[in-house]
């Protein structure tokens, strides 16, 4: 029925604070930056990689009441928004260093796991995120 999944969403409070963190701290790409108007169609996604890009969006109008948005802005500033993307890396722990040293603040250290190497991140707004070095399965 379905091939893969090619769009998710992160909710944050500041479209062009994001773009910089996305961008210029973790190393994403700008995909599409477009004024709808009623609202910033923003898009991040991995380097060369066009099956799935992160829309960062402002919770509120139009996609919800502004209610809900101010609801949602709090869970996000309180981290309760839980987890809300991974992305895998050949390198972990160089991985890891060299996103410390850009100033990204980190959860958990890399960590030996079943399925690998991984570690737990944020971003200026509270979502949570991890990096992940997946072990070879034979």
């Amino acid at each position: 029925m379905y091939n893969h999944i090619n769009m998710s969403h992160v909710f944050v409070l500041d479209q062009d604070e994001a773009l910089d963190f996305y961008v210029n701290k973790l190393g994403l790409e700008l995909s599409a930056d477009v004024d709808f108007g009623a609202m910033r169609w923003l898009t991040v996604r991995v380097p060369g990689d066009p099956s799935r890009e992160i829309l960062l969006e402002l919770p509120g109008p139009p996609g919800m009441d502004e209610e809900s948005g101010r609801q949602t802005r709090e869970l996000v500033t309180k981290g309760a928004t839980g987890f809300t993307f991974g992305l895998t890396t050949d390198d972990c722990q160089k991985t890891y260093e060299t996103l410390r040293d850009r100033g990204v603040e980190f959860t958990e250290e890399p960590t030996q796991q079943p399925y690998g190497i991984d570690c737990g991140a944020r971003d200026p707004f509270g979502n949570h995120f991890r990096i992940v070095q997946l072990s070879h399965q034979p």
